[in-house]
């Protein structure tokens, strides 16, 4: 399971008894399955015992995935004896669960001396606790089976699907390890899955919860970011836009290593800021990853050719990964991973996350959300990567409010205003924080048009541009009127 043992910094110890629980349809068997051909493909013996699905089902699932079991490990299908299924040769002194039980057990040990694995599953434990019936019972026949196992030194994963006792934690103390398996359905998109290693005796894991998915192949987890195990030494140079205006206006340019939130209401251009800065990291011969939650791809590579920049060429010379993400189909976790591959698998410099609004969808819980941008933006920033983001403010002239708060993650904050002055809405530009440098505190018009974006002088005669309504103070002819930016 890839992902799992970075999780479990290591994988399952040999010789020892694991539990893997989760609901129904959490990937437990699909789990399983991967641990016993793993080991197969390492030459070592496998062994299935099922309670609870048949061997032909097994294979069929494993089928699925595109995996042929074969001969590679023994399937042993458990079942009742026939006798325990006819009412006339039920017993009425002796309860038919102690019959079962002892039976079931004895056909583990059996299939197990004559295979002799090294890696062996049990599926589930849930038979075993209704034949059990009692706590005590449940507790010593688990016992028997964890010293038996431990005496052969194999490598036991039991699967418990949950759906007797759920607070039944007996096995927990006895078992080496437990892992558990948990799926959540939104109220829309794709369900979620998550794991998360309650224990692990004797060794340190990465607690807390992972993202993971069942996709063709098997079951694949992303580990937890933790941006604090990732640093790497980079020259913290200066990031120029290519537009001497914007640089000017944020005190030279952008640091690497550094993150910059764009804000802004819809129309604002924040995209196309964005790409002003990923356009000047291609034309350096620097690679860039432009992540986009709310624009159709095909719609960007026609709208940004209209403006004069050709996506589709840099995405065929390799200087430009370019990936459309649905919110609704994608965990965070799995998100996180897919900007950490680009960015060390494909030495990625620039990155570009277009919107946090679409982040957000995927991450519905604000607090959670500011977590998992906070690893994620540190992260980056360690590996020398300047990040951009962008916020949709909900509004489009006067008091602005955004959907989350994360301004005080970002290094720069660069805010886009809409004002009505002589009956034209105009749009107006200011940075508004810089950590790692000066920048100007003026506030300067500018103006989208076939040659991207346009800067002019800053607006120095004006009060309220930021409120919409601007007053304009200066003495003389008002500068709208034939500055740099007004019509011909």
């Amino acid at each position: 399971m890839p992902g799992l043992d970075d999780i479990l910094c290591g994988g399952l110890a040999p010789g020892r008894v694991f539990l893997l629980e989760g609901s129904p349809g959490t990937g437990k068997t699909t789990t399983a399955l991967q641990f016993l051909l793993t080991g197969a493909d390492a030459g070592e013996r496998g062994l299935y015992i099922t309670l609870s699905e048949t061997e032909e089902e097994l294979r069929e699932s494993a089928a699925s995935h595109g995996r042929d079991i074969g001969d590679r490990f023994e399937i042993f299908e458990l079942v009742p004896p026939e006798t325990l299924l006819d009412a006339d040769q039920q017993q009425s002194l002796l309860y038919s669960s102690d019959l079962e039980l002892g039976e079931t057990t004895r056909g583990i040990f059996d299939a197990f001396e004559r295979v002799r694995p090294t890696r062996v599953v049990i599926d589930s434990l849930s038979e075993i606790r209704l034949l059990a019936q009692s706590s005590l019972r449940y507790r010593r026949q688990i016992l028997a089976l964890k010293h038996y196992f431990s005496r052969a030194n194999a490598t036991v994963l039991m699967l418990d699907d949950l759906t007797t006792e759920a607070l039944d934690k007996t096995v927990h103390s006895v078992a080496h390890g437990v892992i558990r398996l948990e799926e959540n359905a939104p109220g829309y998109g794709a369900e979620r899955r998550r794991l998360r290693v309650i224990k692990f005796r004797g060794r340190r894991f990465r607690g807390g919860y992972h993202d993971f998915i069942i996709e063709h192949g098997g079951v694949r987890a992303f580990p937890r970011l933790i941006s604090a195990e990732h640093r790497r030494e980079f020259k913290r140079d200066v990031m120029l836009s290519g537009s001497s205006e914007l640089d000017a206006l944020l005190g030279g340019g952008i640091e690497r290593g550094s993150s910059t939130l764009i804000l802004g209401p819809a129309g604002t251009g924040k995209s196309l800021l964005t790409l002003t800065f990923a356009v000047a990291a291609v034309a350096r011969g620097e690679k860039v990853a432009l992540f986009i939650f709310d624009e159709e791809r095909g719609l960007l590579l026609q709208r940004a050719f209209g403006l004069g920049i050709d996506l589709q060429s840099m995405i065929d010379d390799g200087l430009l990964f370019l990936a459309q993400v649905d919110a609704a189909e994608l965990s965070p976790g799995q998100f996180s991973h897919m900007v950490r591959d680009v960015v060390e698998e494909n030495g990625v410099s620039t990155v570009v996350i277009d919107s946090l609004n679409g982040y957000q969808a995927a991450m519905p819980e604000e607090q959670l959300l500011i977590l998992h941008m906070h690893e994620l933006l540190q992260y980056l920033n360690r590996q020398g990567v300047a990040t951009f983001l962008t916020v949709a403010q909900h509004g489009l002239v006067g008091d602005m409010k955004s959907p989350v708060d994360v301004t005080y993650l970002a290094d720069t904050v660069v805010l886009l205003r809409y004002f009505e002055a002589l009956g034209r809405v105009l749009r107006a530009i200011s940075v508004i924080k810089k950590r790692t440098g000066s920048h100007e505190n003026t506030i300067r018009e500018y103006r989208i048009d076939s040659d991207g974006i346009t800067l002019g002088e800053p607006l120095e005669d004006f009060q309220g541009v930021l409120k919409g309504v601007p007053t304009y103070v200066g003495g003389g002819r008002n500068p709208l009127l034939d500055g740099p930016l007004a019509d011909d």
